[in-house]
């Protein structure tokens, strides 16, 4: 789909955008406040300009944005959500604080809603059929938010429709190894409900685990020994404290991958080629439904059959036990759980919206800032806390702009992603769009989501090169609270590491698959970063916060539980804005290549400690990954002092932009598209999902865990070579990539 037309200068042309990525010449166009400046112009990083943005960013603005953002319930592809779309349009394009151009465009992609007409039910029946219990069908309506037409009732999206009916049993988390655990304990999986607590395995893939064993249905609920530090009764819950009501039901995508479920790898259009729905892998194969803890209660405090392992014990007040079925003599005895599901599959338009500052001296190259819309209810949190930020900042760089006191040195990219409760499906479909282009040009993608989990410290994840720039912006930031330290000072009280070059600081974590970031890293190997305020999580054990997905987070569970004065908000707005005029102002990339250095060797000395020896027996060294680290810690050393020397004298532009270059495509050159062929998306060899517990390169770990019982010569000790190769492969070309652009 194309974006948008503006003129190019140089090309004397019209020149095609794609909402407002800049095609041609990357030239400024006619009718901007400032000229085009020579190409020779070595802008740089304001340090004034940054302390001006740093000190407008208003908290009150960021909790006005989030009052309007979550007045309403904005499902995808909702009135609400099509209604925000032209909110965002209306402030990008504002003639005293807009942005150079703003436009939205559509995918028509597929989605799972429930019925109106047959609701989703779990009912516990007798064996004449009469109904003993049923669940709510909806959150106890505590605020009056919590019922209406526009508020979805809790279910599993992209769950099959189904009534199956059977006895209940405590299948955990829902792992395979919980199910292994049944299975050894002697229960009957075969045509059962089985009941499931969030956390341990994606939702997905518990009814995935479920259905290998012969499970015929599966209910999932939120023990408050995960969420709500135990404490599950009305008067310890909200709206007395942020802990989440009985009632309270996280919905979710059930889906196993990210993306458009009918067009892989395809953009979404109206003519794109869409899979026939037989041939659609990654829905669960069973029908799926969530239910709230007091619901799971009942059903779990009148199971019968041995205890559960302590490990697999709750919060809810019992003793919990495996089935199957219910106690003998008590109010369920004989009976089963009936699970009832009606979900739709729909083809629905879904819109990105997307707003560019273009750069005055490298207007094709990209920082992305990014977040989704859309919300399952009312999403105070998720993800309305994120754009609440965002809105904030573009106010006050659009402000700056149209002023015409500021343009950065590249162009800046603000996004609203469409569709991503349902599997990151808009920032997917922009990457499949526009991959070669994205690939070519994007510098980083920062990824502000959920902003405030909770008001305590900072939390970042990330690739090693975004590391530094994250970690300068943080020591510039004053910590919300009474203490004078910095966001890094606080941040490194709470999560930190030893690390080998710089000792004691901060803990990144990596990405994995839970927002936006997801495409960019994985698919495209674009550096990236996701940042936040969270949990101290010396005071809480609560997996994220306790209102999550459900009708319960709204605009009053922030404002007065998570983040009262809005000063955590404003600290993240603060951070966010300084990587990103870090990375479109500074001369130099404030990327460190070096700092893969250290995963690498980590990497590779997990490998040697808790592989070598078996590769030895199966006559596999790890001497070739050995020297391709050796080169690669030789090439980032080097570059680093090339950097250093072009930064002491007065560098010619273009030198400085072949070596941005190289910082900038490092990411790049660690993805193999055919490294994992049953992952997909996942093309970096560093960050795919491991599933072996060797915390080392994920290709050769999860090979050596399958090839570890098995016999020397099979295809499986096979694959442990080539995902060896494949890493030897792709580390070696990274410092390829960094050595002098002149040498082969």
């Amino acid at each position: 789909m194309q974006w948008v037309k503006v003129l190019g200068l140089g090309l004397g042309g019209a020149a095609l955008l794609g909402l407002g990525i800049i095609l041609g010449h990357f030239a400024i166009p006619k009718g901007t406040d400032s000229p085009a400046p020579s190409i020779s112009a070595p802008q740089d990083l304001d340090l004034e300009i940054l302390k001006t943005i740093m000190g407008q960013l208003e908290a009150s603005r960021i909790r006005e944005n989030l009052r309007e953002l979550s007045s309403e319930p904005h499902l995808a592809t909702s009135l609400r959500d099509e209604a925000l779309v032209q909110l965002l349009l209306q402030r990008w394009r504002d003639p005293v604080s807009g942005l150079d151009v703003a436009e939205a465009s559509e995918y028509e992609v597929l989605l799972s809603f429930p019925s109106q007409e047959q609701p989703n039910i779990v009912e516990v029946v007798d064996p004449t059929g009469n109904v003993l219990h049923s669940c709510l069908q909806n959150e106890e309506n505590i605020t009056g938010e919590q019922a209406g037409p526009d508020v979805v009732p809790p279910y599993a999206a992209y769950a099959p429709p189904g009534t199956p009916q059977g006895l209940l049993v405590y299948a955990n988390r829902g792992t395979e190894e919980d199910f292994k655990e049944l299975q050894a304990q002697g229960i009957r999986l075969e045509g059962t409900i089985a009941l499931t607590r969030y956390g341990g395995a994606g939702r997905g893939a518990k009814a995935v685990n479920a259905a290998k064993y012969g499970v015929a249905g599966v209910l999932v609920y939120t023990d408050p020994a995960d969420i709500n530090d135990g404490q599950s009764l009305p008067n310890e819950t909200f709206p007395n404290s942020w802990r989440l009501p009985p009632s309270g039901v996280e919905r979710g995508s059930y889906f196993e991958y990210f993306g458009d479920p009918l067009t892989p790898y395809l953009p979404a259009h109206h003519s794109s080629f869409r899979l026939d729905l037989v041939n659609v892998s990654g829905f669960p194969p069973i029908p799926a439904q969530p239910i709230g803890f007091q619901d799971a209660k009942y059903l779990l405090c009148n199971l019968d059959g041995p205890s559960a392992p302590a490990a697999w014990q709750g919060a809810l007040g019992c003793d919990y036990k495996l089935g199957p079925g219910f106690l003998p003599n008590g109010n369920l005895t004989d009976s089963q759980v009936r699970v009832s599901v009606h979900n739709q599959l729909e083809l629905r338009n879904s819109s990105n919206v997307l707003g560019m500052i273009r750069g005055a001296v490298e207007p094709d190259r990209y920082v992305l800032y990014g977040n989704h819309r859309d919300s399952w209810v009312h999403g105070a949190v998720d993800p309305s806390s994120g754009t609440a930020v965002l809105l904030e900042l573009s106010r006050v760089l659009g402000t700056l702009l149209k002023k015409g006191t500021w343009r950065p040195r590249r162009s800046i990219v603000f996004a609203s992603w469409g569709a991503e409760e349902f599997g990151l499906i808009g920032s997917t479909e922009f990457t499949e769009e526009f991959f070669s282009k994205l690939q070519e040009r994007t510098v980083a993608y920062i990824n502000v989501d959920i902003s405030v989990f909770a008001n305590a410290t900072f939390r970042a994840q990330g690739t090693p090169p975004v590391q530094s720039v994250i970690f300068s912006a943080t020591k510039e930031v004053r910590s919300p609270g009474p203490s004078d330290l910095s966001i890094y000072d606080n941040w490194i009280k709470h999560f930190n590491r030893s690390s080998s070059v710089y000792g004691l600081i901060p803990s990144l974590g990596s990405l994995g698959a839970g927002s936006d970031y997801a495409p960019f890293i994985h698919f495209l190997g674009i550096s990236s970063m996701d940042i936040a305020y969270t949990y101290d999580r010396s005071k809480t054990s609560a997996r994220i916060y306790p209102t999550y997905h459900t009708a319960f987070d709204t605009f009053d569970y922030v404002d007065k539980f998570v983040d009262p004065g809005f000063s955590s908000h404003q600290a993240v707005a603060r951070t966010a804005g300084n990587v990103l005029l870090r990375l479109s102002d500074s001369f130099f990339l404030p990327l460190n290549v070096s700092d893969y250095s250290e995963t690498l060797r980590s990497f590779l000395q997990a490998a040697q400690r808790d592989l070598g020896d078996l590769l030895k027996q199966h006559s596999i060294s790890l001497g070739p990954l050995v020297t391709a680290v050796e080169k690669f810690e030789a090439a980032a050393a080097s570059l680093d002092q090339r950097k250093s020397a072009l930064q002491a004298g007065s560098p010619d532009p273009l030198q400085v932009r072949m070596l941005n270059d190289q910082l900038m495509l490092l990411e790049r050159t660690f993805l193999n598209p055919r490294a994992f062929p049953e992952e997909r998306y996942y093309s970096h060899v560093l960050w795919a999902p491991r599933t072996g517990s060797v915390a080392t390169f994920p290709g050769l770990a999860n090979a050596c865990s399958k090839a570890s019982n098995t016999d020397p010569g099979s295809e499986a000790w096979a694959e442990v070579q080539r995902q060896l190769s494949i890493v030897v492969v792709a580390v070696e070309g990274a410092a390829a990539t960094l050595r002098p652009v002149a040498d082969l």
